[in-house]
């Protein structure tokens, strides 16, 4: 006999939260999806979920990128079920031809997650508007809604997905930073300091450690002009080969490099001043 799923939350707790600006491109959140399925962490905790049940907060004005995330995570397990939550009611109605029960649903929901209970939440470009201690008060918040075991990945990108990054916590707070990009697309890599999240955007000034990483990662890719013959994807691997060399804890490697991805401790970018 077929196990029975269980029911989704009827999502009557009120709504909290504000309604995001909408923006949304199709493919425009590929590089955390495509981190989050190459990522052990939380690839295991998706694995050996008892309720596989995936929550992507705040999805805007399509749920374009709802629908990409859910086709990306059954490469992990085929019987994820994904859940779109939007503050505005209208967006809720507009996805409604998107549904595809229970494998994919749209509710109408915010920080406290329509009562539910996931195993992931993906926030992107969610806590923009709020306040730095208004966005810790808000992590919090959906930490306290995840399921045992579950995560939360939230983070901030530009409009077309180029340059991104995003934070991992678990029940007991962060546990990991990432930047993520095309290296074609930059300059320097402090070109992403303008899509940091909002715990880290602030604290982009001299004496913060998210300040000294960027800066540090700046000197390493003038180091690793060498390699611009080769392409913009080399510099970038050259350039956090060098970090490392370095001394910063970089968590990953060469593999997830060449995808334009960089992750470390949360601790190594804490805010706070530097010891």
């Amino acid at each position: 006999m077929a196990t029975k799923k269980p029911r989704l939350a009827a999502g009557r707790a009120r709504a909290l939260g504000l309604p995001t600006r909408g923006t949304t491109n199709p493919n425009r959140l590929r590089r955390v999806d495509r981190w989050v399925v190459g990522t052990q962490a939380t690839a295991e905790a998706l694995r050996s979920a008892a309720d596989p049940l995936v929550v992507d907060l705040g999805y805007g004005a399509t749920p374009v990128t709802t629908v990409e995330m859910a086709g990306r995570l059954r490469a992990v397990r085929p019987d994820i079920r994904t859940v779109g939550l939007e503050l505005d009611a209208e967006r809720v109605a507009a996805a409604e031809h998107a549904n595809d029960p229970p494998r994919l649903l749209f509710r109408r929901g915010g920080f406290e997650l329509a009562g539910l209970r996931p195993t992931l939440v993906r926030a992107f470009n969610v806590l923009r508007q709020y306040t730095e201690e208004q966005s810790t008060e808000a992590w919090d918040r959906l930490r306290g809604r995840l399921a045992p075991g579950g995560l939360l990945v939230e983070g901030t990108c530009d409009e077309i997905g180029r340059r991104c990054s995003w934070v991992l916590l678990d029940a007991e707070g962060p546990r990991t930073f990432t930047l993520a990009c095309k290296p074609a697309d930059l300059e320097n890599p402090t070109d992403l300091a303008e899509r940091l999240p909002k715990a880290l955007i602030h604290r982009n000034v001299p004496g913060e450690r998210v300040h000294g990483l960027l800066s540090e990662l700046d000197d390493c890719w003038a180091t690793a002009a060498p390699f611009v013959p080769f392409g913009p994807r080399a510099r970038w691997v050259e350039s956090v080969r060098l970090l490392a060399a370095r001394g910063w804890p970089v968590l990953d490697d060469r593999r997830r490099w060449r995808l334009g991805e960089l992750t470390v401790p949360w601790t190594a970018v804490a805010p706070g001043p530097i010891d």
